[in-house]
């Protein structure tokens, strides 16, 4: 009885993973335009530029890097939904859709988040080792981004 109970449970479960796998995921990408990135608007030099690109561009800029398993519901839904979410709080790739003021902002909570190590997050880090941050680039990364707000 128990044996048969637990094959009922598994065969739900695996079915409705296989029907999860059905519906359709927006990823919302949008069109690169070099002309509104944050590197080209600011002239970024290459090393920060290079941080950015490791650290911050996979949810903060329409040119994420989706790992194979982004593709695999129901992670695949958490995964876009975390880079929609970052890139609502920033978006590199529409730099020039931010005003002065709110570009400002965006670099101070940059700084922000990068000294607290809130940035970049530990469930990003898990799956993507080269992200991480080491203390020489976070100092040069804060360094910049309040060397641009005094612009």
């Amino acid at each position: 009885m128990f044996k048969t109970t637990r094959v009922k449970v598994t065969a739900v479960v695996l079915g409705a993973l296989i029907i999860f796998q059905l519906i359709p995921l927006e990823k919302h990408a949008g069109q690169d335009d070099p002309s509104k990135d944050i590197i080209t608007v600011e002239q970024v030099n290459d090393e920060v530029a290079g941080i950015l690109k490791k650290a911050c561009y996979d949810c903060h800029s329409i040119k994420t890097s989706y790992p194979w398993y982004a593709g695999v519901a129901p992670v695949s839904w958490w995964i876009v939904s975390h880079v929609n979410e970052g890139r609502e709080h920033l978006d590199f790739s529409n730099w020039t859709d931010y005003d002065a003021k709110k570009r400002d902002h965006k670099l101070e909570e940059l700084g922000e988040e990068v000294e607290e190590g809130g940035m970049p997050l530990n469930t990003y880090l898990w799956m993507h080792e080269e992200a991480r941050l080491t203390q020489q680039e976070r100092t040069l990364l804060i360094d910049w981004a309040k060397g641009l707000r005094g612009k």
